[in-house]
């Protein structure tokens, strides 16, 4: 299997003119990750614009409480849901990524631009497509989920993967109470089954609490 992303269609992510694929990034930056038969593996989209160690909890809390092989961290184009005026260039991101996250555990991978990929949904139809031997569970932060029902196709992912979504500070209550977390409730596990999420059909999803940083990239960057 060739893994290395060629022209695609685009589901939330936009790419930028200025954000397209080039030489500053590698071939294995644009490949899928490695990941052997039948692991269960988390997928951390974000514009990581810049990474922080609440990204990192967040990715740990998951890989932990699920029982996950690996986290593959999708360093995104763009989000078409936030202001691009301040992205820094992706080979930057994704170069920031891999120095924040440097456990084995842990892949940053820039595979969206390569496919010209828009939108999570299409990404992740694109990965349940060339990885089905895989068990792949959607991880965000708390915050996320207040506005998951805006993003594209959002029923469409929570139909195609489990997803873990691991509290951030300020975010609980407006989480649980969200369009989405509301329309989803049937499909809530308990945070005691939160390690047979990967292995659940879906649409399931759970709720993960635990140690949190105040921090955000909006904080980081000044603005």
């Amino acid at each position: 299997m060739n893994d290395l992303i060629g022209e695609g269609s685009g589901v939330g992510f936009s790419a930028s003119s200025a954000d397209k694929p080039s030489s500053a990034l590698s071939t294995e930056a644009l490949r899928l990750p490695t990941a052997g038969r039948g692991q269960a593996i988390g997928l951390f989209g974000g514009s990581f614009n810049p990474p922080h160690e609440g990204h990192l909890l967040v990715a740990e809390t998951a890989r932990k409480r699920l029982k996950l092989d690996a986290v593959w961290w999708l360093v995104t184009p763009g989000n078409p849901l936030k202001d691009h005026g301040a992205l820094r260039p992706l080979p930057e991101r994704l170069a920031a990524v891999r120095e924040l996250a440097k456990a084995r555990h842990h892949r940053p991978t820039a595979l969206e631009a390569a496919w010209r990929i828009r939108y999570t949904a299409d990404t992740i139809r694109l990965l349940v497509a060339r990885r089905p031997d895989l068990a792949f569970v959607w991880i965000m932060g708390a915050d996320s989920l207040t506005s998951f029902h805006r993003w594209q196709d959002w029923r469409a992912i929570a139909d195609a993967v489990p997803i873990a979504i691991v509290d951030r500070p300020g975010a609980t209550l407006g989480a649980l109470h969200a369009k989405a977390a509301q329309a989803l409730g049937a499909y809530r596990l308990p945070e005691r089954d939160a390690a047979s999420l990967p292995r659940r059909s879906p649409p399931a999803w759970v709720f993960l609490h635990g140690p949190r940083r105040a921090i955000s990239s909006t904080a980081l960057r000044g603005g």
